[in-house]
């Protein structure tokens, strides 16, 4: 840990958080001298305040110990870079549109790769009036099942949450172009385009 870029950066936050160097130190239990040593970088956070100094100051602990926070490149909103992301323990689903750490159950999550359907897991599309009837003849029990069908279009996201003993169809309302996502807990992410 960098001592001088810590104490730069718990300066930066506290003073984000609108927090004199007394509030903080009465949040976490310590004297305002300590938090004014930190951020002159004459010392560290000690091991056992870290955790309330990063609730605290909403920072991520490793971000933290680091020194510095590198914000993403700025994305415009192109939906099309969407990434998701599953947590493994509890089953959340999270989604972002830039490079992201997402944490859960005190986790990193890894970004989902999504590839093209296979026979596996073929979709049966079907249009009834203005909307698309998906159906998918997949596993649906408690080991090996679809966990979400997610449709993408311009400016929007909808994420459906199916689970185990469900039957997979569907009924979505149907766009021009629409890039539908489907889940499958063991098997990973898919991705078709739907005209």
């Amino acid at each position: 840990m960098d001592s001088k870029k810590t104490g730069e950066l718990i300066y930066k936050l506290r003073k984000e958080k609108h927090l004199t160097q007394a509030a903080l130190a009465d949040k976490i239990g310590i004297s305002d001298k300590t938090v004014s040593k930190w951020e002159r970088g004459l010392g560290c956070p000690d091991v056992s305040l870290l955790t309330d100094l990063s609730r605290v100051l909403e920072v991520d602990l490793n971000k933290l110990l680091l020194g510095e926070l590198r914000p993403n490149k700025y994305n415009i909103g192109n939906m099309k870079l969407l990434d998701f992301y599953v947590c493994k323990t509890c089953n959340n689903i999270m989604f972002g549109l830039n490079d992201a750490e997402i944490y859960c159950c005190g986790r990193k999550l890894d970004r989902l790769v999504d590839r093209a359907l296979n026979e596996e897991h073929k979709l049966e599309v079907s249009v009834i009036e203005d909307d698309y009837f998906i159906e998918m003849n997949h596993p649906m029990n408690k080991d090996h099942y679809i966990n979400f069908i997610a449709y993408l279009v311009d400016g929007g996201i909808t994420i459906l949450k199916l689970y185990p003993e469900q039957d997979v169809s569907i009924r979505i309302p149907r766009y021009y172009k629409m890039d539908v996502y489907i889940h499958c807990n063991k098997d990973g992410l898919f991705r078709c385009h739907l005209k």
